[in-house]
């Protein structure tokens, strides 16, 4: 007589799967399959509303992105396709140059209606407070009132929006400090390195402060910062090491933020150009309060190639999100979230969306914390072709919908991987690490 082997008598008595248990993560148990449904362990999906608000013109323009793409009027509908694209995360600037009046003035009118609707709506925004503009009393970010004056506007939103737990306090440090001060582009318009460290330190140091400000108001406050991850490569046999240290300075947004001494040729850098050693002990003294996530924004022109002739083209994924945002974050050890992202050729978007997922895929089987992924924005945009330096009126074509509220290709590739992966969690079993409401604590490295 044959003896039975222990399978044998597992299917006699269990069956051939399906035991019980498995509906609670076994191996019949979620695949993260279906749209998402708002559940604090899952990845976040999110799309923003873009809403840059510069100045250009030397202070006599104000480009204000949520009025060129029609959200003042259109802010139900917009928040309405939010919902219906099936996403529960929303990144969101509220126009800051608007609503901050003056000392201890603000205008709320449009900030209530639009926070209104979103609550109605069960959407989550990641509040963003500060797009690349500030008040026009304010001038720009050469003030160095900028700082207390704009963490007395974080605590005016934390105050009267008490329910608002994510955060960008100040949206891509780097770049608003670039383009305002070293390219000449916006606001001070300013070419000089004086000027960009100037506006650098004036931007993250507002940005320690309004965080501070928000984590009074909610402890348990989650800071997604939003920064260009950028690089320039060097297609030439003899390296130079001005861009070696313009590869370094790209860092020094979050260097300060995070309180990461930087390499010595970029801390002289800053000393050489009006950084006093005081202001850099400041910094220095520790990274700033909640829970902190390092967003990282990549397209396609984030990477340059400086050709031998001295001009310069798109490095499109020679490194990519993925290669890039794992330097930051083997620089920061912070939770990562990819914070922006699209393609202005419609035909290319969705390829260009899926791509990006699959850097989101690789960083997280390797282990990475990933939290969540936005493709920017909800709606087409106005002359980003230009950075906004000129006002021609030029639709970008790279919303999930255009001018007109139709979708496009991209969003209905974006309801595709939405309904495949909308339930995932942040790391595998991260039930186990849902998001709490207990206050921050001390940040520990191990």
């Amino acid at each position: 007589m044959a003896k039975k082997n222990f399978l044998d008598i597992v299917k006699k008595e269990r069956g051939d799967s399906n035991y019980a248990g498995d509906q609670h993560g076994g191996a019949a148990g979620m695949s993260g399959r279906g749209l998402p449904d708002g559940f604090p362990g899952n990845f976040m999906f999110a799309t923003g509303i873009e809403c840059s608000y510069p100045t250009i013109h030397h202070g006599k323009t104000r480009r204000d992105l949520l009025k060129e793409c029609g959200h003042y009027e259109h802010w139900k509908e917009d928040l309405r396709l939010v919902q219906e694209l099936g996403l529960k995360v929303l990144r969101y600037g509220l126009p800051y140059y608007k609503i901050h009046k003056g000392k201890g003035k603000f205008d709320w009118e449009f900030a209530d209606q639009a926070m209104q609707e979103m609550q109605h709506l069960n959407i989550t925004p990641i509040l963003d407070l500060m797009h690349f503009g500030v008040p026009n009393w304010i001038g720009d970010f050469q003030n160095p009132e900028l700082p207390v004056l704009f963490a007395e506007y974080a605590d005016a939103v934390a105050e009267r929006y008490p329910w608002v737990r994510y955060y960008t306090p100040v949206n891509e440090i780097y770049v608003t400090a670039k383009l305002s001060a070293k390219d000449g582009i916006w606001n001070e318009q300013l070419k000089s390195d004086k000027g960009f460290v100037t506006a650098l330190k004036h931007t993250v140091a507002a940005s320690i402060l309004a965080n501070h400000a928000i984590s009074q108001r909610r402890p348990d406050c989650v800071i997604v910062q939003s920064e260009s991850a950028e690089y320039m490569h060097e297609a030439r046999s003899e390296q130079s090491p001005q861009i070696a240290l313009d590869n370094k300075k790209r860092l020094l947004s979050l260097d300060l933020l995070y309180a990461h001494q930087p390499d010595a040729d970029v801390y002289q850098f800053m000393l050489d150009n009006g950084m006093t050693r005081e202001e850099y002990d400041w910094f220095m003294k520790g990274e700033p309060p909640g829970y902190q996530i390092m967003g990282n924004d990549y397209y396609g022109n984030n990477e340059k190639i400086l050709l031998p002739d001295g001009t310069t083209c798109t490095g499109e994924d020679v490194m990519g999100w993925y290669q890039i945002t794992k330097e930051y974050y083997e620089r920061y050890k912070k939770p990562v979230m990819h914070t922006e992202t699209n393609h202005f050729d419609p035909e290319e978007a969705s390829n260009w969306l899926w791509k990006q997922w699959i850097n989101i895929l690789r960083m997280r089987k390797d282990g990475v914390p990933v939290l969540g992924f936005t493709w920017y924005s909800l709606i087409d945009q106005v002359d980003w072709d230009s950075a906004l330096g000129k006002k021609r009126g030029k639709v970008n074509e790279c919303g999930l919908y255009d001018l007109e509220r139709k979708i496009r290709p991209v969003g209905n590739a974006y309801r595709a991987l939405l309904e495949e992966f909308g339930q995932i969690t942040i790391v595998p079993h991260g039930e186990l690490f849902e998001v709490t409401g207990n206050p921050a604590r001390l940040k520990v490295e191990v």
